[in-house]
């Protein structure tokens, strides 16, 4: 028998895409999605949802039977630096919020999307462990690993069968991300194809975790349809794909648009992105539910600049 599945904060990145895998996996009307929001399309069931309104959450899980939920609502780096509290208070309350429920609900299954910036400047930076320092500088870093902690506790004591990933930056064709640090991997793509030139905000050299959505995507709907005896980390498990600069995409991607140039402009996102890991070991998600990543980054540049440009066309 299918999941009934509910999708928080399903009108972001990667939201959009895990509605869009999920109804083709489970079926249209199993999955719900939800968010502050109307969508851009409205391609099956969806509700109006502030995650700090628990009373309506509950009603919602209940009417609707939800037997597992993916919570990606949250306020992300770098937007969450403007109003620190106000990004605490959505991340880590709504996920008490959808915690508490699921233990007292008997929700089958969570998940929780972590993320690179967990990673601070005492964690290692390249080949960074699954087991390693955890002290971020922002405020968004700080709400994950204090969540993991409590998806870990609930697992432990109520037996929620909670399941998380540490996402790297991930980047995707079908919509533009806002307030993240890792955004410049596709706003890159958009401005090379419309305009021939882009102005990034981080330094040149600066080397991130990346990851191509379809490999994210994968990822989320594999962890969760592993054998819950297979996962033996219940705070977060690494996740990667491949790491670049930049320069390197860049590089790739005039590669395809020869005229296309670039200037280096670094903000306030500098310092963040400076704090975190460089390259990622995720050997346990590997050995644990079989996880492996499909797209390197000429694989990536070459299909993102071609669905680009059938959006523009």
């Amino acid at each position: 028998m299918n999941p009934k599945i509910l999708v928080t904060g399903a009108n972001g990145q990667i939201g959009t895409t895990l509605v869009s895998a999920l109804r083709e996996e489970y079926g249209i009307d199993n999955v719900v999605s939800s968010d502050i929001t109307e969508p851009k399309e409205i391609t099956g069931p969806h509700c109006f949802l502030d995650i700090l309104n628990e009373q309506r959450l509950r009603e919602h899980v209940k009417d609707l039977g939800i037997t597992q939920i993916y919570h990606l609502a949250a306020i992300l780096s770098a937007n969450g630096e403007w109003n620190p509290l106000k990004t605490w208070n959505v991340n880590f309350n709504g996920l008490l919020s959808i915690l508490e429920l699921a233990k007292e609900e008997k929700i089958e299954r969570i998940f929780f999307p972590s993320t690179i910036a967990v990673h601070g400047l005492n964690t290692p930076k390249t080949q960074t462990p699954q087991h390693a320092a955890l002290d971020p500088t922002t405020v968004y870093g700080m709400s994950k690993v204090t969540g993991e902690l409590w998806c870990n506790y609930y697992f432990k004591r109520y037996g929620v069968d909670v399941r998380s990933v540490r996402y790297p930056g991930i980047i995707g064709y079908r919509s533009i991300p806002h307030g993240g640090t890792t955004d410049y991997a596709v706003e890159i793509f958009h401005e090379a194809i419309k305009n021939n030139n882009y102005e990034c905000f981080l330094e040149k050299d600066t080397r991130l975790p990346m990851m191509y959505m379809p490999d994210a995507i994968r990822a989320t709907v594999k962890i969760m349809q592993a054998p819950k005896n297979d996962l033996q980390i219940r705070t977060s498990y690494n996740l990667a794909g491949m790491s670049f600069t930049p320069k390197e995409i860049f590089e790739e991607i005039k590669k395809h648009l020869p005229n296309f140039t670039i200037s280096y402009k670094p903000d306030f996102r500098q310092e963040i992105a400076a704090s975190w890991s460089e390259s990622i070991d995720d050997q346990a998600a590997r050995s644990d539910w079989g996880w492996a990543h499909e797209y390197d980054l000429e694989k990536m540049t070459q299909d993102m600049i071609f669905q680009i440009k059938k959006q523009y066309e």
